[in-house]
């Protein structure tokens, strides 16, 4: 498995800020860019594209939170999370709020595409309003989850700091890895559910 943070010569770690990485990498990517070797030879050509495309991948796996943790915990525990799709502590009520919601709402949104009466059109852009009002404030507090996810993942790099060197064979039992797995699941579960409420946002717009 390519480690993503050494290519990029970035110290493992569970966060990183995006902007802060792609201020470090976006040198690298234009010295590495195949316009500059635009005059050489075909293989110095093909190394230079194979070359930015790797850094490119690193750059777009590493600022993702969610991406970011998983492929740490790989590199860190030699496999992927077994269990992915157990729903991790802290998140069921916003897992069954966020489902209900969505049942609901996609109802409302198939009644809306389905109406032909004006008067009955009207009812449902009243309706509409108030769905709008319970969307922003489901999101509002899953933004509430993912910032404080956020925070616990900034307070585990002074773990990751102090932990014995990548090839020490104690290093591994000085990670909370669990942990790391849990938040991954976490983050996983909060980008899944801003993803369906945006969605939702865009059919209450239409």
């Amino acid at each position: 498995m390519t480690d993503a943070f050494a290519l990029l010569s970035e110290p493992r770690r569970p966060w990183l800020d995006p902007d802060v990485l792609k201020s470090r990498v976006l040198p690298l990517l234009a010295g590495t860019h195949p316009d500059r070797v635009h005059g050489g030879s075909e293989p110095e050509r093909l190394a230079a594209n194979a070359r930015h495309a790797e850094l490119n991948e690193a750059l777009n796996l590493l600022k993702e939170p969610r991406d970011r943790l998983l492929h740490l915990y790989s590199l860190e525990a030699g496999e992927k999370p077994r269990d992915i799709q157990r729903i991790p502590p802290g998140t069921m009520d916003l897992f069954v709020e966020v489902g209900q919601l969505c049942r609901d709402l996609d109802a409302f949104l198939k009644r809306k595409a389905e109406a032909s009466s004006p008067m009955v059109r009207v009812a449902l852009m009243e309706e509409g309003f108030s769905w709008l009002d319970r969307v922003q404030d489901l999101q509002a507090r899953v933004n509430v989850r993912r910032d404080a996810l956020v925070s616990e993942l900034q307070q585990l790099n002074a773990i990751w700091e102090a932990a014995p060197p990548v090839n020490d064979p104690a290093r591994r039992s000085a990670l909370p890895l669990e942990r790391l797995e849990q938040l991954y699941r976490s983050m996983s579960y909060v980008a899944r559910w801003t993803g369906q409420l945006q969605e939702r946002l865009v059919g209450l717009a239409t």
